[in-house]
Order: structure tokens, then C-alpha cells, then sequence
């Protein structure tokens, strides 16, 4: 590749929470309506708490790299979120961030070698894989996709999308069995919400 390298810092990453934070308020009810199929039917309302304090937490103590804003974020993920979405949200955050390490700036090509590290850790926490109707349907494509920001939000929305067929394998949805066939993911819409933030964010 060649051009330019775009770094980003840490208003990015806060700019990226953020904005995220403002989609999952705007889409709780359509989470917590796609829970009400295959789950407890609190997922929206979970996110919504819990983006909303990483919004907080992140508006008080303002962090001074990339990695520094998304380890706050998962903290404040694991802290206020209930049930499986707390701990995989913010293992995603968390590892990311970590893997970023104390950089004040990281290039996109950086981004998605954390996010692939990050993505990982989910996986191996959820034991989970790609095609068991979970966030990492979402995740997965979306990864393949960066580091084009467009391209990875689509991917991540065509992933959760594609949820909808799919047999539960993992989480409470599995103990449907076939009747959670026919039902979109809520931890997949969940995460394509957040790489469209991150679009959004790299666009502007």
C-alpha cells in the first residue's frame, strides 16, 4: 500500500466510544427486542448502561492514548454489564487496548492487528466460533474487511444479517435449539453498531 498513513490518537478512540455509545442508546429497544426472541430480553437495556457509563467514565478521566481509552472502556464494560455481554464486550475493548500498548498514536494497519488480538480473546472466552451465531459473526468479517472502516461496518452489518438463519450454538440462545433459527443476534447487531461508529468516526 502506498500514500499517506493515517495515525490516530486518543480523541479518536474517545470520538469512537462516544459515538458508539450514542448508536447503542438509539438502538436499545431493537436489541432488547432481538433478545426478547432468543434471550432474557435485557440486552438492549444492558448495553445502553453500559455505554453510557464508558461515555462517563471517559468524559472524567480523559486518558492520553488509544490503548488507555479502550482499557477504560472495557473496565467500565465489565463493571456495569450484566450477564455474558459484559465480560465479552469488554474482553474485546480491554485486549484491544492492551494490545495497542502506551502509543500516543497508532496507524490503522496497528488498529487491526490489536482488533484481531482483541477479537481473539472473545473467542476463546466464548468459545465460540465463526458461524455459531454469536458477536463474532459480526466481528469476524469485519476484521477481514479493515483496514477499510466502510468496507468493515458493512461487513460487520451483512455478519449480523446473517445471524438470522443461523442455529445458536453458544449462550442461552442454544438451549432453543432450532427455534432460534429465523432470529437476528443481538450481541452481533450489537457489534456491527460499533464498527459502524467506527466508520462514522474515521469519515469525519
Amino acid at each position: 500500500m502506498t500514500g499517506q498513513v493515517t495515525e490516530r490518537d486518543a480523541a479518536f478512540f474517545q470520538d469512537w466510544l462516544v459515538t458508539a455509545a450514542d448508536a447503542i442508546r438509539a438502538n436499545a429497544d431493537r436489541l432488547t427486542d432481538l433478545d426478547s426472541a432468543i434471550g432474557d430480553a435485557d440486552h438492549g437495556n444492558n448495553m445502553r448502561r453500559g455505554f453510557s457509563a464508558v461515555a462517563a467514565a471517559l468524559a472524567d478521566e480523559r486518558p492520553d492514548t488509544p490503548g488507555a481509552v479502550l482499557l477504560l472502556g472495557g473496565r467500565t464494560l465489565v463493571s456495569t454489564v450484566g450477564g455474558a455481554s459484559g465480560p465479552l464486550f469488554g474482553t474485546l475493548l480491554r485486549r484491544t487496548g492492551k494490545a495497542l500498548g502506551e502509543a500516543e498514536r497508532v496507524t490503522d494497519e496497528e488498529l487491526r492487528v490489536a482488533l484481531e488480538t482483541g477479537i481473539g480473546a472473545v473467542g476463546q472466552l466464548g468459545g465460540a466460533a465463526a458461524g455459531d451465531k454469536t458477536m463474532l459473526d459480526a466481528l469476524l468479517p469485519a476484521l477481514d474487511a479493515l483496514p477499510d472502516y466502510a468496507a468493515a461496518a458493512l461487513a460487520a452489518e451483512e455478519g449480523s444479517r446473517a445471524t438470522i438463519p443461523l442455529r445458536a450454538h453458544k449462550g442461552r440462545a442454544s438451549y432453543l435449539g432450532e427455534r432460534s433459527v429465523g432470529h437476528e443476534d443481538p450481541g452481533a447487531a450489537s457489534a456491527a453498531l460499533i464498527f459502524r461508529a467506527l466508520h462514522e468516526v474515521a469519515d469525519r
